[in-house]
């Protein structure tokens, strides 16, 4: 994995070894991705301030995330159908994170069931939440997640509609794959990945097959899900998650002071400002256009974290720098995930952590609580 210098480099290889409908559900976003070009290109435009003769020896990424202590200022952040990159992708991920020290976050729509990660990695880590029509089986997921121990609930607060993503549509993405001659070419040039997924676990969504009365069927699976984002979603349903979750709650997906404002209300404990990867409302500014003005609002009562185009070390010190307290990864892990498995997520956090400690050195500073807008040439 020596050739391996960067996030991208990774990419290229997930490319190659990933069929194409799982890479593009990965790598893709909403209608024109605009949005997703957006969360890197204004990263990319903040400029870093170089510093010199400044005695950076003793530099540490060491932080805290949640109160607990963290080797960087990194998150993986909940990704679906992480297990249709590599097989049992969500233990490989979860235990690369732990490895790292940083925490790791499970998606409802996995591939591996809560259980199953639990049963497989030696720490606790986070589950997130889209709350669906079906708040019987939302409450029982809730309740799952508190006897896997999960630390910590992140609920997704932008996904009460889908934005289209048209390369999906044009794959003819499913889970379980649906059969074509395109698909079966596809497949028979990847046999390490055919490989690795029949080996894993399962091979549908872990966290709702075998869970809902009449949909063992994955045909029945597939309709139920279709019916159950839910448009009614309000800030009323966090109120009812903070009735029945006991632990830390983080908001993902706000994008506006107005809405970061009424997320301090809810007692939440973190709030992540995310577009959702650009794969939502295309068009939406950047994740870090937004996250100076409400930082501002509200970073003074609530945790601050940032999701949205992180590629590199640079970029998490971009954030950081304009007041962000952490970062999450996704496409950038799960492209490590689709080169190399587990070891592929190692390497992505570890150019990231590597990539942050030069650049804090390069930068003159020693800790990530130094690091604010001094470190930006404005």
């Amino acid at each position: 994995m020596k050739a391996m210098t960067c996030i991208e480099d990774l990419r290229e290889t997930a490319r190659r070894k990933v069929p194409r409908a799982f890479f593009d559900y990965a790598d893709g976003a909403a209608y024109a991705e605009q949005t997703l070009r957006a969360n890197s290109a204004d990263l990319q435009e903040i400029k870093l301030r170089q510093r010199i003769l400044v005695d950076v020896a003793a530099r540490t990424t060491k932080t805290q995330v949640l109160g607990e202590p963290a080797a960087l200022p990194l998150i993986l952040a909940p990704v679906g159908l992480t297990g249709m990159q590599y097989g049992d992708g969500e233990i490989h991920a979860c235990r690369a994170a732990q490895a790292a020290g940083i925490p790791y976050t499970l998606s409802t729509m996995s591939i591996c069931s809560i259980e199953d990660v639990a049963a497989n990695v030696d720490k606790p880590f986070w589950f997130q939440l889209y709350v669906m029509k079906d708040r019987g089986f939302i409450r029982e997921l809730i309740e799952r997640a508190i006897a896997a121990k999960c630390s910590a609930l992140v609920l997704t607060v932008d996904l009460q509609v889908i934005g289209q993503r048209h390369q999906d549509i044009k794959n003819g993405m499913t889970v379980p794959p649906e059969w074509t001659l395109s698909k079966f070419v596809d497949f028979a040039t990847k046999p390490a990945w055919v490989a690795g997924v029949l080996r894993g676990k399962r091979r549908t969504f872990g966290n709702l097959v075998g869970h809902l009365k009449g949909t063992d069927d994955i045909t029945a699976l597939g309709a139920w899900i279709s019916t159950q984002f839910d448009t009614t979603l309000n800030w009323k349903d966090v109120e009812w998650i903070r009735s029945i979750w006991p632990g830390k709650l983080i908001l993902k997906g706000i994008l506006d002071v107005e809405d970061a404002e009424e997320a301090v209300k809810t007692g939440a404990h973190a709030l992540v400002v995310s577009n959702h990867g650009g794969r939502q409302l295309d068009g939406a500014p950047s994740s870090i256009e937004v996250l100076p003005e409400i930082v501002d609002a509200v970073g003074s009562q609530m945790e601050i974290m940032f999701d949205g185009g992180i590629r590199s070390g640079q970029d998490v010190m971009r954030a950081l720098a304009l007041g962000a307290k952490s970062c999450m990864i996704g496409r950038a892990y799960i492209h490590g995930l689709g080169a190399f498995g587990g070891p592929g997520v190692a390497k992505a956090i570890d150019l990231i952590a590597n990539e942050l400690s030069v650049t804090m050195g390069l930068c003159g500073v020693n800790t990530i609580a130094e690091i604010d807008d001094h470190v930006l040439a404005i």
